[in-house]
Parts: C-alpha cells; sequence; structure tokens
C-alpha cells in the first residue's frame, strides 16, 4: 500500500456534504463560503463532527477543508475586477448549465454564447462569496487572513474561466506569489503543526473505530481475460492492418503463443 497514503477528498455542493466528510474522515472541497462567519460555522461543524463520529472510509484520514474562489489579483482594483469577475461569473453559469438547468449537446451547445445572452442580467450576485480574492494584494491578504482565521485550510483560486487572458493569469499568479503568498506559506508550517497536535489524539480514535475488511481469499477474487481475448481477428483482418499493426499484432500473438506453452 502506497505510503504516505493518498488523500480523500470529496466535492460539496452543499453543506451536508462537508459533514458526511468529516464523518467518513476526507478532505472538504467546497464553494466559495458567503463570508468568515458562514465559514466559521461550518468549519467549526466539520471538525467538531471528525472528532466524535469520524470512522475513516479509507486507510488515513484526510481532515482538511478546501475552500474554491475566484481570483484575480492586480494593483488596481477595478483592473482586477475587469480581468477577473466576469470569467467567475462565467464559471458560475457554466456549473449551473451543466448541473442545475441547462440542455446540452456535446460538441454544438455554445456555453459561452448562452451566458452573454444574459450576463448583464445576471449581475453580480452570482459571485456569491467568491470575489474576495479579486482585487489588490492587500485585498486578497485582508481575505484570505480572514478565511484562514475561521479554520479553512486551503484556497483554490479559479482564474481560467471564460475569456481570462493567458498573460493575465501569470500576471496575477506572479504577483500574487511576490507580495501575498510568503506570509501565509511563513506561518504554515507552524500551523500545521499546531493542527496535528491537537487533532492527534482525535485521529487515534478515528481510526480505532474503523473496522478493516477481512484479506479476500483468493477464489473469491474474480480473474480478468486480457483484453485482446475478446476481439477475434482473422488473419484477413490483420492483413487489412497498417504495417506497424499488423507487425504489432503478430509479436503479441507470439508471444502469447510462449506464454501458453509455459
Amino acid at each position: 500500500m502506497q505510503k504516505p497514503h493518498p488523500p480523500i477528498w470529496v466535492a460539496c455542493s452543499n453543506r451536508e456534504t462537508i459533514h458526511l466528510a468529516a464523518q467518513l474522515g476526507i478532505g472538504a472541497l467546497t464553494f466559495a463560503f458567503i463570508d468568515p462567519a458562514e465559514a466559521k460555522q461550518w468549519v467549526d461543524d466539520y471538525y467538531e463532527t471528525f472528532k466524535r463520529e469520524c470512522v475513516p472510509i479509507g486507510h488515513a484520514v484526510n481532515p482538511n477543508i478546501a475552500m474554491v474562489t475566484g481570483f484575480s489579483c492586480h494593483r488596481d482594483a477595478a483592473e482586477a475586477q475587469r480581468r477577473g469577475a466576469d470569467g467567475f461569473r462565467f464559471f458560475q453559469f457554466a456549473l449551473a448549465h451543466h448541473y442545475v438547468f441547462g440542455k446540452h449537446q456535446p460538441g454544438r451547445t455554445n456555453v459561452w454564447n448562452a451566458f452573454l445572452k444574459v450576463r448583464e442580467q445576471l449581475g453580480t450576485e452570482v459571485l456569491g462569496g467568491g470575489v474576495g480574492c479579486i482585487g489588490t494584494p492587500d485585498d486578497l491578504r485582508r481575505t484570505l487572513t480572514t478565511f484562514q482565521a475561521a479554520g479553512v485550510d486551503q484556497t483554490i483560486f479559479i482564474q481560467q474561466g471564460g475569456k481570462n487572458r493567458h498573460e493575465h493569469i501569470c500576471e496575477a499568479l506572479e504577483l500574487f506569489a511576490a507580495e501575498v503568498m510568503p506570509e501565509f506559506h511563513e506561518r504554515e508550517a507552524e500551523r500545521e503543526r499546531r493542527k496535528r497536535e491537537e487533532l492527534a489524539p482525535y485521529v487515534e480514535a478515528a481510526m480505532a473505530r474503523k473496522q478493516a475488511m477481512p484479506a479476500p481469499a483468493d477464489h473469491e477474487i474474480p480473474v480478468y481475460e486480457a483484453y485482446g481475448n475478446t476481439v477475434a481477428l482473422t488473419d484477413e483482418d490483420i492483413k487489412k492492418m497498417p504495417e506497424g499493426n499488423r507487425r504489432r499484432v503478430q509479436t503479441f500473438r507470439k508471444i502469447r503463443e510462449i506464454a501458453d506453452r509455459a
């Protein structure tokens, strides 16, 4: 088994799933909270539930909450909004198109054009709480500090929505990395250490509640044939193949004959 165990996450489109994630000992990947007060409410519920009720679904736990939010960083706040808000608004519209109301014909439906028809009617309400990281470095610093204080562990930036330009995305990331990220990175090791120490007895208790499944007996494990055994190729079929494919099939046939005799 891989060690350390890969962290398990679940995308949470509603707050009840955050609660379930805590019960199962997996990370909660959430959409943006409306404000830090809402974030604290659900973060507190997640960790209190984890401490009381967690029965891990995996072989390790991943107690973390990550928040998806819009992102655009520029020294001019208005320019940050111009570059970032519309892309995040399209991201929200596209989610709703695919999961709530849309009718989609793959390769034919143009979601961007559908968005343009209603963009002005949508206003900014559809952005919800996802605009706090669209602004100046100081704006982002304040937003991230308040959500960190509320207990949010990670932030995932959505910047590539809509018609956002590649060079604008790179400029925003570079500015963020230079002026905002260092202070959070500097505090992260200590924050993680304190968190591990606080949760250690609860993680131990959660793992003790987990009932491991017994290893299956050999006869309970199904045998699956190689895909090639399910494909009937005649000699005539092979003759019609391009030279490279034909030689590959013939090579595999020879390997199979040798393996069958072993």
